[in-house]
């Protein structure tokens, strides 16, 4: 090999070096994460932060955590004071802690290590543990019981999981399925429930109904009777002027010729009236003036 080719080999191997080396003096830790080093198995205490961090030791290796918030579902059957099972669908959302990702690599490992031996089989066990104080399966509808419930998984999850490095953020109750003849029984129990509103309201209309037709009679009873006060008042207005009237005529004979002759007055002053003597012989010979007593005896 000669001088030239010996160098050659030399400078290639240089370059390959620097760029399987290069790549390690480096670390870049995406959004929302954090990467925790390890050297020869033993944990670097101070985790990195989401960018990129150069120079790093080229001998650490990285095992990245996502702190971004979380959501797992999980269903559980739980058993009440009555023997009974419910399954309750729950969902817990959570994040990892990223100061506390060396120990949790330390004690429990990745972030799918976390979820799986620290958060699902805990939660599983809290929920079946609470369900234990509802005494009847159907509380469960409750809308109280299941605020308790909510509450009460999420004091016992915030408590055990700020130990272990992950942060809890809410419990979220999605659905509960009682056993099927508790759901049967319910549905009977609102169908009658809802019949019986259904007959309230049929018996409220038929009294609303009632009501009317008994004001619509009190109303065309007082209307009868004011109409018979008013004909008994103009009945006694007439027999007043009737009464009046004989003793006009009692006291004054002439009175219906008078009469009689303002009445021809009123005839004798429309053109087209005509007037017919009755007797031409008779001293009163126009008509209407031989009723009453004459004016002159």
């Amino acid at each position: 090999m000669n001088k030239s080719t010996l160098t050659t080999t030399i400078l290639i191997a240089l370059v390959l070096l620097v760029l399987l080396g290069g790549s390690r003096l480096f670390v870049s830790v995406p959004a929302g994460h954090v990467a925790v080093a390890t050297l020869f198995g033993e944990v670097v205490d101070e985790p990195y932060r989401e960018g990129l961090t150069i120079p790093v030791n080229p001998l650490y290796e990285f095992t990245f955590y996502d702190i971004r918030e979380k959501e797992l579902k999980e269903s559980a059957g739980v058993p009440s004071q009555d023997q009974l099972t419910t399954s309750v669908d729950v969902s817990i959302k959570f994040r990892i802690d990223g100061e506390e990702a060396p120990r949790i690599l330390q004690e429990t490992g990745t972030f799918e290590d976390a979820v799986r031996v620290q958060i699902q089989p805990k939660l599983r066990s809290v929920v079946r543990e609470q369900g234990k104080s509802i005494v009847r399966a159907e509380d469960f509808f409750l809308q109280e019981t299941q605020e308790n419930l909510q509450s009460a998984i999420y004091n016992s999850m915030s408590d055990y999981l700020n130990e272990r490095g992950i942060v809890c953020l809410d419990i979220l109750i999605r659905d509960i399925s009682l056993p099927p003849f508790i759901t049967r029984a319910i549905e009977s129990k609102k169908e009658r429930e809802q019949e019986v509103e259904k007959q309230k309201a049929e018996l409220e209309r038929f009294r609303t109904e009632q009501q009317q037709i008994i004001a619509k009679a009190q109303a065309d009873r007082e209307a009868a009777e004011l109409e018979a006060k008013q004909r008994e008042i103009l009945a006694d207005a007439q027999a007043y002027e009737i009464t009046k009237l004989n003793e006009a005529i009692a006291k004054n004979p002439a009175y219906v010729q008078i009469q009689a002759l303002e009445a021809l007055k009123e005839i004798s002053a429309n053109p087209s009236s005509k007037i017919y003597f009755l007797n031409g012989d008779s001293p009163t010979p126009l008509p209407l003036m031989n009723m009453g007593d004459p004016l002159t005896r």
